[in-house]
């Protein structure tokens, strides 16, 4: 079974296989890399996915199974040419399990565990000062099968020996479930799956390539007149002008990168895709742009470019920047060599979501209904600072800068192309209710 998802261009086209629970929370930690292009399946048994892997094998750079059993039976069964992860199972996912488990009356006597070591097993229990549990563990081969694991479980609880069985594997959890064996599944946290997308990262080809790949950006210090208004005299405007540009310089080289003064309160800088990306926490922030503000009281517009050429990242680094003064500065944009939009970046101020993107095909539906890309650069905006996503009319038409008019028929338009729908109504003490209008694609992302 597949799962539908983007398939953009020029990303790292990553192969999700594993039971539906587990590639569902994969797919919605990948929203958080947007280099990858997830492509994946979903199987009910582990012993399916070998023949999963060979329908995406040819498609993709990396895969990454949801279980250890999973990835076993593949290695197995055939050769992958490319790198083949999956997610561990630590004990993480005990301290969660062990959670539920005491909330329901479970944990008294003894408990079953496979998957995990005694020692893994023992040091939960203990950090949890849970003593009156008396852990049974599979001490069988390691990658055991999933009916020796269902029968180890059930052995243990009909001689009395445990009343739960914690189990890493999903169809173990299923069979015992199926023969009302009370049962904990051990499932990776998200942290865990963030680690291993990671080395997935690091293990693709096309990533290796990347690693060198020039990268232009632009930083502008926003509305600096005003900034100097408030000194008394040139002399301290000036100073403030060094100050500002030795932390861009310091900034750009812990880039490791090249930076000119285009004059004015513009800077350009020359780095390479790979430093880029360690410092930015993955495309997530801009370190520089809070230490200016928290130390000179400025803010920053910052524009990104990536590209084949120096040319083409320039010019992405241009409407990037466009971008970042569309919303009104203080946030950051990058463009993608293949035109999609990551941002706005964390700048000066926390953002609930750190990174979301935009790809062409929306950007394209969003043109197509009318929606500027100034217009959408306002509300990626709006959504990443406060988590907003619903609008009534009067709201957006302030957003926007536009009149309530022009509002309702923006909106009347877009709900046609179906990127807003009409999520309720306010009551007001006085007059009409009023529309609320939730862009639907702005909650997906979130």
């Amino acid at each position: 079974m597949s799962v539908a998802s983007g398939n953009p261009q020029h990303h790292i086209r990553i192969g999700v296989v594993g039971s539906q629970q587990i590639v569902e929370q994969i797919l919605r930690i990948l929203e958080s890399f947007p280099s990858f292009a997830p492509v994946s399946r979903i199987f009910v048994h582990e012993d399916e996915a070998p023949a999963l892997t060979g329908e995406i094998a040819a498609d993709v750079e990396v895969i990454l199974y949801s279980d250890p059993l999973a990835h076993r039976k593949v290695k197995d069964a055939m050769n992958v040419a490319v790198p083949t992860l999956h997610i561990p199972i630590t004990g993480s996912g005990l301290y969660k399990a062990l959670f539920f488990a005491g909330r329901s009356g479970m944990l008294e006597g003894g408990i079953s565990v496979d998957t995990l070591t005694e020692t893994m097993v023992v040091r939960a229990l203990k950090e949890l000062e849970i003593t009156s549990v008396l852990p049974i563990i599979y001490d069988g081969p390691p990658y055991a099968s999933s009916d020796k694991l269902l029968a180890f479980h059930k052995e243990q609880v009909e001689r009395g020996s445990a009343r739960i069985a914690f189990t890493g594997v999903g169809s173990t959890a299923r069979a015992l479930t199926e023969q009302g064996i009370p049962v904990q599944w051990l499932v990776p946290s998200d942290q865990e799956i963030v680690v291993t997308l990671e080395r997935a990262l690091l293990s693709t080809a096309s990533r290796r390539s990347r690693e060198a790949q020039i990268v232009v950006g632009m930083i502008n210090v926003d509305d600096f007149g005003r900034v100097a208004l408030k000194h008394n005299s040139e002399h301290e405007v000036q100073k403030l002008k060094l100050d500002i540009h030795r932390m861009v310089l310091d900034y750009v080289e812990s880039l490791d990168g090249y930076l000119t003064h285009l004059g004015g309160d513009e800077y350009l800088f020359f780095t390479t895709r790979g430093i880029f990306e360690r410092e930015s926490g993955g495309y997530k922030s801009i370190p520089l742009a809070k230490d200016m503000n928290k130390t000179y009281g400025v803010s920053l517009s910052i524009g990104i470019g990536f590209g084949r050429s120096a040319s083409a990242a320039g010019t992405n680094a241009r409407v990037a920047m466009r971008k970042a003064k569309e919303v009104g500065g203080n946030t950051g944009f990058i463009v993608r060599e293949d035109g999609t939009l990551i941002g706005p970046l964390e700048m000066a101020e926390p953002v609930q979501e750190v990174l979301s993107f935009t790809d062409a095909e929306l950007i394209k539906r969003a043109e197509d209904a009318g929606m500027t890309s100034a217009y959408l650069s306002k509300l990626l905006h709006n959504r990443a600072h406060h988590g907003k996503y619903e609008y009534m009319v009067h709201e957006l038409a302030t957003l926007l800068g536009i009149t309530v008019r022009s509002a309702h028929r923006l909106l009347l338009n877009w709900i046609d192309h179906g990127l807003v729908e009409v999520a309720g109504m306010e009551k007001v003490p006085r007059g009409r209710p009023r529309q609320i209008f939730r862009f639907a694609f702005l909650q997906k992302n979130l």
